[in-house]
């Protein structure tokens, strides 16, 4: 069910402009439709999507640190660093909030819910249970550990997609080169301006690849290639993983109506007869 609802908010987050916010309100709703609590769903979204920001731009800084000796520097690296710094402040100002302020966070929530007509004791309830599990997560190193490896696993493999496409049409990448072309596409794909930052991504990745000596004709083709089966693919997988979480026989709503044979299943260790 989890990869279903992974792909469903990963194709919702592709068609629609700002789709980041709509794929976690959508990846909220299938999650707990699937029975789990709404501040743990909110807590692993929230986690994962923090996580992945500050490792993007971890990677992005090492791909510029070993770039710049040999390469010197691009004006493009001083944009993404100052959006990658912002990004990295947001994502430390929301942590802070949760974990040391939240008498001042329950606050704003509290007024913010009395606007909105949500209810303000469960609202900061829910931001409660929030600011405890991330504490928790903190104080679990190896829990923290698995978090950013896999964190940094999604992009690192994203990239190494990436370098697979461009070898397919022409000479190998150096790996600095291709960190630094992907972070700072991913990190400019941030800003909501086209859905999945379809035209930002490729705009950046061409003539960026063309600056690290590939030719335009092998980052043209390459970069194609890898866009179709990075975000076109998705989006039609993604609906279709989509539908069938709504209908069918492996649907959310027919779980749900199968939850009580389980339990009569599971009552007749203690009760045989």
């Amino acid at each position: 069910m989890l990869f279903r609802s992974q792909l469903s908010t990963r194709a919702l987050s592709s068609v629609v402009p700002g789709g980041s916010a709509a794929s976690s309100a959508l990846g909220y709703r299938l999650l707990t439709l699937s029975g789990v609590q709404g501040p743990d769903a909110g807590f692993a979204l929230a986690t994962a999507g923090l996580v992945s920001a500050v490792m993007l731009n971890v990677v992005l800084w090492f791909g510029l640190i070993a770039s710049i000796p040999g390469r010197g520097v691009n004006p493009l690296y001083g944009t993404a660093a100052i959006l990658g710094v912002v990004i990295m402040g947001i994502v430390g100002a929301l942590v802070f909030g949760l974990m040391e302020g939240q008498g001042r966070a329950e606050r704003i929530i509290r007024r913010l819910a009395v606007k909105f007509r949500f209810d303000p004791e469960r609202t900061t309830a829910a931001l409660r249970q929030v600011g405890g599990r991330l504490e928790e997560l903190v104080a679990d190193r190896p829990l923290l550990g698995r978090v950013v490896v896999w964190a940094a696993l999604n992009w690192l493999l994203d990239a190494a997609s990436l370098w697979v496409f461009l070898l397919a049409f022409g000479p190998s990448l150096d790996p600095d080169g291709l960190i630094v072309a992907f972070g700072l596409a991913n990190v400019f794909a941030v800003v909501p301006i086209t859905p999945g930052g379809l035209g930002i991504i490729e705009g950046i990745y061409i003539p960026t690849l063309v600056g690290f000596g590939l030719t335009r004709a092998t980052a043209t083709l390459g970069v194609i290639s890898y866009r179709l089966a990075q975000y076109w693919f998705p989006i039609l997988l993604g609906g279709l993983m989509y539908a069938s979480l709504r209908v069918g026989p492996w649907s959310i709503k027919r779980r749900e109506q199968l939850k009580r044979l389980r339990e009569l299943v599971a009552e007749t260790e203690d009760n045989p007869e």
